[in-house]
């Protein structure tokens, strides 16, 4: 699929989800006292023990915003009180509904302040967003995660665009991962994602049977200013929506 500028939009009051439809939120988790209330409510009691254990306040606050926005996220689809929703986890970790029978399907991701979700029925779907840094971004780094074709592909950039290339990847690789519901059991290195800034994002080759790729669309996301973030759906042309938080 190709990059695109999408539009952010204050989400409907009859929000529906259905088809071929995968809907994307982003979120500031630099809440006001009060908003940061309500959304630290609707969280359970893990949830709540998870928050504490963040060293700093910051962290914990935004831990904390990032749950009780999923929650309230999922509240308009399910038509259920945010603090009613309930989660179980897979073996390798992703949080998936207890006892839904609706195909709803979610993901998650946060950096820095910024989250970003994405929400689809019946199709599996990853989410990646990544504050962009110069001193994470090298060759070096992607040595260890990246394939062979990615390492050459980043290797051949000029250095004024190697951070937005490396994130590129770095976004996309972990969208498709997270999508899979495999988590880092599935190494990194057995698939390759375009990487090259102006250019079309694709999933080009898998591990899998060799028509695996076709069936994925990757997107590239620009939630907020500094950021990368990347989209990954089992659907070969889904319909998108972008929503706005708050």
């Amino acid at each position: 699929m190709n990059a695109r500028r999408e539009t952010w939009r204050p989400a409907p009051s009859n929000l529906r989800l259905c088809g071929d439809e995968v809907h994307v939120w982003r979120a500031r988790l630099d809440c006001d006292a009060s908003t940061l209330e309500v959304l630290r409510a609707a969280l359970s009691e893990e949830e709540s023990g998870r928050a504490t254990r963040f060293r700093f306040e910051r962290d914990r606050a935004r831990f904390a915003a990032a749950r009780g926005l999923l929650r309230d996220i999922l509240s308009r689809y399910l038509q259920r009180p945010a603090s009613l929703i309930q989660f179980t986890y897979n073996e390798y970790g992703r949080p998936e509904l207890s006892g839904d029978e609706s195909g709803l399907r979610f993901n998650v991701s946060h950096s820095g302040g910024a989250a970003l979700y994405a929400c689809a029925r019946g199709h599996a779907v990853g989410v990646d967003v990544e504050l962009l840094r110069d001193d994470f971004a090298s060759v070096e780094v992607a040595g260890r995660f990246f394939s062979a074709a990615e390492i050459r592909d980043l290797g051949s950039l000029p250095p004024h665009l190697l951070t937005r290339g490396f994130f590129n990847c770095w976004t996309r690789k972990e969208a498709y991962i997270k999508a899979l519901g495999e988590g880092l059991s599935h190494p990194l290195d057995c698939f390759s994602v375009s990487l090259s800034p102006g250019k079309p994002a694709r999933l080009l080759n898998t591990d899998r049977d060799p028509s695996e790729a076709a069936a994925w669309s990757i997107l590239d996301v620009q939630p907020f200013e500094g950021y990368a973030a990347a989209l990954a759906v089992r659907n070969s042309s889904p319909r998108l929506s972008f929503w706005d938080w708050r």
